[in-house]
This record gives structure tokens, sequence and C-alpha cells, in this order.
């Protein structure tokens, strides 16, 4: 929806013009911060698994109070009364997707976490026999 560029990402300018169609207008810098706090490849641009991570992080409460990202995270909550039973109930379906999605992005997370430390150790080894065998040429 805010996807401006339709390309997948929420950029700045994209974020920018989102927390203020929310009510909840950041500084350049705040936008800024907000963007790097979640921005696992340091493309400084949300993806769509970026974007979950903030809901993620503020229902464990691992956000500030004062930061945008809280704001956002509580922007999404909804009221019956205002939006209905109806809206109600197609916004708990959303998030029960949303956690499913975001348990398989911690699923991806952790497979990524084991190949990193699976291509670490294979590194190690291989630095260990090289040295191995630089010693036996020096000697």
């Amino acid at each position: 929806r805010y996807d401006a560029g339709k390309d997948g990402f929420i950029d700045l300018m994209e974020l920018k013009l989102m927390m203020e169609k929310l009510g909840a207008p950041q500084t350049h810098l705040g936008l800024k911060n907000m963007i790097k706090e979640v921005d696992e490849d340091l493309d400084n641009k949300l993806s769509f698994r970026e974007f979950l991570l903030i809901f993620r992080k503020a229902a464990a409460g691992e956000l500030q109070e004062d930061s945008g990202l809280h704001a956002l995270a509580r922007l999404s909550e909804i009221d019956v009364s205002t939006e209905g039973v109806k809206g109600a109930k197609n916004f708990f379906e959303a998030k029960v997707q949303a956690i499913h999605e975001s348990s398989r992005f911690e699923e991806e997370i952790k497979a990524e976490q084991e190949e990193k430390k699976k291509q670490a150790e294979e590194l190690k080894q291989r630095k260990a026999a090289f040295k191995e065998l630089q010693s036996n040429f020096t000697q």
C-alpha cells in the first residue's frame, strides 16, 4: 500500500509518507533510525521481512516507548467500536497470517545463522590446514 515504487521495499521517502498518513510524522533522522533498527541487509530500505520484524520486536517489548517503530506498531492496533466486528475479524486474520509469516521468518534466520556458522567453521579448518602445509615448506 505504501510501496509507491512497487519494488517490494519501503524506502526513506515512502516510510516518511506512511508515517505522515498514519498520523505519526517523524523527523528525517528519526526515519533513518527506524530503518536502521530493523535493516538486516543494510540496504537502507525495508523489505517485507524487515517490516514484519518491527511487529515481532514490538510484541517482545524490544522497542523503546518513544521510538518511531513503537509508534508504528502501536498504530497497527484496532478499535472494534470504530471498525466493527467484521473489521476486527479481518484485522486478526491478517495478524494470524503475519505471525505465521514471522515464524517462517524465524526459521529462515536460524537456517541462515547455521549456514554462516558452518561456513565460518569450514574457513577456520581450511586456514588451519593451510598453515600446517605452510609450516612443512618453511622447515
